[in-house]
């Protein structure tokens, strides 16, 4: 991986950290998810407009992913409805470059260095002392399922993604259909279940989902770029960077506990993210 792509994704790091945290941030965790499906679905509709159709190859990949998105949505507004940003954010993103590595050295042709896979193995011990603070401290254990079930949706569509947008000659348009479909899901999906008082009235909230709308399309734009020209394992272990700017946004900014555990975990999961440089 290049210096240039290392750059681009850990950017993507701090935007997806800063739209977890704003989701994070309302009282209603569904209508911070459903505003951001707003603006991914408008967002998605001038890139499908401004690119030329993905190549025929991608479709199955692009399908695929709609409905894995669907469940990471899905389980990461329950689990933060039972935790905090900085114990649910790195459970959910943290496990799933693990599970991607594996997948890739079973079924794609991507190569790693020794290194590169003892830093994502450090990834996932990293996470292992992030969810221990769960029996350790206190805290609601049954955040772990749903935080769980994120993580496997997330590799789900890592991989549907990193794949289609290789073939499908054109990642923007690709990555504008995704966000068009899923945002088109999602909010279908909340208003069947929670009626129109879903969608909140008030300008400052709605003025919050829109922005880490656009902070989570940009994030994940650069990352499936990304994709295409480097391992996909080691796209999704970089992005987890922002495990460690969600526990500071976290701390600092929604006053959450910061107990060394939950520090030094997070350290634990960049120090493997570094490690992969190698």
């Amino acid at each position: 991986m290049s210096i240039g792509v290392f750059a681009a994704v850990l950017f993507a790091a701090i935007l997806h950290a800063a739209w977890n945290a704003i989701v994070k941030f309302g009282t209603d965790k569904l209508q911070g998810m459903v505003l951001l499906s707003i603006a991914h679905a408008l967002i998605g509709l001038a890139m499908v407009l401004a690119f030329p159709l993905p190549d025929r190859a991608s479709l199955i990949w692009l399908i695929l992913s709609v409905i894995l998105h669907l469940v990471y949505k899905t389980f990461l507004t329950l689990a933060y409805q039972k935790g905090d940003l900085s114990r649910v954010y790195p459970i959910s993103r943290g496990t799933a470059p693990v599970m991607v590595l594996i997948a890739s050295l079973l079924f794609l042709n991507d190569k790693f260095t020794q290194w590169q896979v003892a830093g994502v193995a450090l990834i996932g011990f990293g996470i292992l002392l992030m969810a221990r603070g769960v029996f350790a401290h206190g805290e609601r254990r049954d955040l772990l399922p749903y935080a769980l079930a994120a993580a496997m949706g997330t590799a789900g569509y890592t991989l549907a993604d990193g794949i289609g947008a290789r073939l499908s000659m054109s990642p923007s348009a690709y990555i504008g259909w995704i966000f068009l479909l899923d945002a088109s899901m999602f909010t279908v999906w909340a208003l069947t279940f929670k009626g129109l008082k879903v969608i909140p009235k008030e300008p400052r909230v709605l003025a919050l989902g829109l922005l880490a709308g656009t902070a989570s399309v940009g994030a994940y734009w650069i990352a499936v770029w990304a994709m295409t020209v480097a391992p996909i394992a080691l796209v999704a272990a970089l992005r987890e960077t922002s495990v460690l700017f969600a526990v500071l946004i976290g701390v600092f900014f929604l006053k959450e506990k910061a107990d060394k555990g939950k520090i030094m975990a997070a350290l634990v999961i960049v120090s493997g993210v570094i490690l992969m440089r190698f």
